[in-house]
């Protein structure tokens, strides 16, 4: 068999095994995440992010550039998104997240795995094209967890106001602490994206040629979003259900600007 595709098939199992143990062990309430990390959980999520790695750059690294087709780019972010819980579950108590974000992570590399794309990117631009990219893809991916973290934190919220805290909801940090990291979260992608779209702001000389219209005014209409969220929070103390639906809304533009505009322009146009 491949080296490649055994490398990609060990990645996913360890995906799935530390979701799974993860999963099981919040639903019994053995243990409390703020107070007692699963390290070895966190061990073997951290061996996949490594695995899924290897994999990732033998099919994105090339000579004359980056191979960011459609399906590579989606496990990229995979990828990402993985290492920021990882690295950060070693400081803030976010590995709960990982019960959502690890399969995913194996889904990505599954597609990647069935559906080879190829849409090399030589970065002629220069150091502000590379930032830009790696930017752009480190934002979304920050969003993201915090997208489930407000999930999360919306289930947490309902469950103690109904006086239903059962095992799962026990495993959680305190409702402070989750919306404490929500906002960490979304500050942080905030400053990120900001970063991103002046440095797009660069490197982009026809923003129609360059198919780049629909991404621009949504990745903007998603930092107007986030910017008022962060705003309402600081002036008002917006939390709960207005944070919910700024956060989901702002992470959906997100979304429509950027894998699923790339979607449209490179599966369905060809372009």
């Amino acid at each position: 068999m491949n080296p490649a595709l055994l490398i990609a098939l060990a990645a996913i199992a360890l995906y799935i095994v530390t979701a799974t143990r993860l999963g099981l062990s919040m639903s019994h309430g053995q243990f409390r995440l703020a107070e007692h990390p699963p390290g070895g959980s966190l061990a073997i999520g951290l061996a996949a992010v490594i695995l899924h790695a290897v994999f990732l750059y033998q099919g994105i690294i090339e000579s004359d550039g980056l191979n960011l087709g459609f399906f590579n780019t989606l496990s990229l972010l995979g990828w990402v998104i993985a290492l920021v819980l990882v690295i950060g579950a070693l400081f803030e108590p976010v590995l709960s997240l990982a019960v959502v974000m690890f399969p995913g992570a194996a889904l990505s590399l599954i597609l990647m795995m069935i559906f080879p794309t190829h849409n090399v990117i030589a970065f002629e631009g220069g150091w502000p094209m590379k930032f830009h990219v790696l930017s752009s893809v480190l934002a979304y991916s920050l969003f993201a967890l915090a997208a489930v973290q407000v999930i999360l934190l919306a289930i947490q919220d309902r469950a103690l106001r109904g006086h239903k805290a059962g095992g799962f909801i026990r495993s959680l940090p305190p409702l402070q602490t989750m919306e404490a990291l929500l906002f960490q979260m979304i500050a942080l992608g905030f400053v990120i994206l900001s970063l991103s779209l002046l440095t797009g702001a660069i490197y982009i000389t026809d923003m129609f040629a360059q198919h780049l219209v629909h991404k621009t005014v949504l990745s903007i209409i998603s930092w107007l979003v986030f910017a008022i969220l962060l705003w309402g929070r600081w002036k008002f103390g917006w939390r709960s259900r207005k944070a919910f639906a700024w956060t989901m809304g702002g992470f959906i533009v997100l979304g429509l600007a950027y894998p699923v505009t790339k979607f449209i322009l490179e599966i369905i146009l060809n372009r």
